[in-house]
């Protein structure tokens, strides 16, 4: 899992793995140094510094900030973060019954408050917190269920999710309950999987002409526990409130913006109860109201912000070491425009949260880092190793005539205006992949949106597309294939280059 991330995240920036200068690795669940043996074994031996982090449920997004801190301290250029995890099935338990629990006194506060139940002791902290605020402020049940029929429902448009069913809202209510108002559906899974991200200093971005994708990072802090967290007798200062807040007053102080400024959220919702709470801590709603924003539909599509358009980690999956990552890999795609049927339309500015009891939290603010030079990103190869033809034969070309989209797309749209779709058979594997190259429509782009009405769909094996691309199986069956290989004539992709084994005469036509 770390070798895929990790070798996706370094195809995405354009950069190669000779071009880190040290990692930041996070993982809960593993041995000292499995940070060095992920990327020795999968990335390669480099002898460049690997720092370990665990930060609970919060680190990924700790080795993210520790990145940044490298580059910030001038120490580095270019580092790489990575977080993976590999879990047991089953509640969260701890590991060392001989020494001092991290928690017991996060514990104290909720035995103080409202007792211990049979339940396993995660769900019980999170439903607590959300009881207190149901006797705050009025809160009911259902608007926490809501807040997990969404997130299932996003979940339906992410290849990556864990769980990509559609709930009732009913079913998730009437789902196992687990504590309290919280059930089964409204509770994070055990998850397995990773996560990657390159940071790079803005003069190695320049230098290297990777402006026209680099997301920025605008603001980003960490807080851990306050004296609030155990003095106050509070469940929702307990799971981190305060923490949450006071790194989100930071960051919005940093950048500058305001909460209303936010297009698109990644949230930690390992329960639904935190999800809520966190609405406010954010400052996306005043204290108390998060109920109304769940009412509203300003937590979704069409509303004033999206949440957790990944699913969350309620139905994406929660690996404790990826998580932050996820998250970080989730936004940078939505700034770009690259997140197909779950982009979030028009979005500038997004916000992550991930935190971790015990305690930690990160909070970060992005956009894009040029965005005069950062042209539109619709569409772009998209990530999903299911449904993209990564790992095809006539993959790089298609890399390269999504290059030329983004530089060019408008031109090539007046010149052809025409929809492909490919269904490539007989992949690496036996493997099967769709790809819909849209130039017809806005500055182009390509999809894996099997909805999308196309002028010409090609069913077609690996093999045969790489020859019809080559200009070596005859396209006259469909007028559409004509205009297919005019289009690729007038990008100038050069599948020579690509496939130096195979000559191509189309290009010259």
């Amino acid at each position: 899992m770390a070798k895929e991330a990790g070798q996706k995240a370094l195809a995405d920036a354009r950069v190669p793995y000779s071009a880190i200068e040290q990692a930041c690795v996070g993982y809960v669940y593993g041995d000292s140094t499995c940070g060095q043996r992920a990327i020795y074994h999968s990335l390669g031996l480099t002898g460049i510094p690997i720092i370990n982090v665990n930060n609970n449920c919060s680190t990924g997004s700790t080795a993210l900030f520790m990145a940044r801190q490298l580059i910030q301290g001038g120490l580095a250029e270019c580092v790489l973060a990575l977080g993976f995890e590999k879990m047991e099935r089953g509640s969260l338990s701890s590991k060392y019954m001989d020494r001092t629990n991290p928690m017991d006194k996060h514990m104290e506060v909720m035995i103080n408050r409202y007792g211990m139940s049979a339940a396993p002791a995660a769900p019980q902290m999170f439903g607590n917190a959300g009881r207190e605020h149901m006797e705050k402020y009025g809160t009911k049940p259902e608007h926490f269920a809501k807040i997990a029929w969404k997130n299932h429902k996003h979940s339906t448009n992410n290849p990556y999710s864990q769980f990509q069913e559609e709930y009732s809202l009913q079913q998730v209510m009437k789902s196992r309950k687990v504590f309290e108002f919280l059930t089964l559906l409204q509770c994070c899974p055990t998850s397995d999987g990773a996560g990657a991200a390159v940071l790079a200093s803005e003069a190695f971005v320049r230098r290297h002409g990777l402006e026209g994708q680099a997301v920025e990072i605008l603001a980003q802090e960490m807080v851990t526990d306050l004296s609030t967290t155990f003095e106050e007798n509070s469940c929702m200062k307990m799971v981190g409130y305060d923490m949450s807040r006071l790194a989100a007053k930071k960051c919005f102080e940093a950048s500058g913006l305001k909460p209303r400024n936010v297009d698109v959220v990644e949230l930690h919702d390992c329960f639904s109860a935190n999800e809520l709470i966190t609405y406010e801590a954010l400052g996306l709603c005043p204290e108390g109201q998060a109920g109304e924003l769940i009412d509203r539909g300003d937590n979704t599509y069409g509303g004033k912000f999206v949440v957790n358009p990944s699913g969350g980690l309620i139905s994406k999956g929660h690996p404790l070491g990826a998580t932050g990552l996820a998250q970080c890999a989730e936004l940078c795609w939505q700034l770009r425009g690259q997140a197909d049927r779950r982009q979030v339309p028009g979005a500038k500015v997004a916000l992550q949260h991930n935190i971790g009891l015990g305690g930690a939290v990160v909070v970060t603010l992005y956009r894009m880092g040029f965005p005069e030079e950062a042209r539109s990103l619709v569409g772009a190869i998209p990530t999903s190793s299911v449904s993209s033809l990564e790992g095809f034969k006539a993959y790089p070309v298609f890399q390269e005539i999504n290059r030329k989209l983004q530089e060019d797309g408008e031109e090539y749209v007046k010149k052809i205006g025409a929809v492909f779709a490919f269904n490539v058979k007989n992949g690496p594997d036996g493997k099967e992949g769709l790809l819909v190259v849209d130039v017809k429509n806005g500055k182009g782009c390509i999809s894996t949106d099997p909805d999308l009405t196309t002028d010409c769909t090609v069913a077609i094996d690996d093999e045969d597309l790489l020859a019809l691309m080559t200009g070596k199986l005859n396209p006259q069956t469909c007028i559409y294939m004509y205009m297919w290989l005019s289009f690729i004539a007038a990008t100038g992709v050069d599948c020579t280059r690509l496939v130096p084994e195979v000559s191509l005469y189309f290009i010259t036509q």
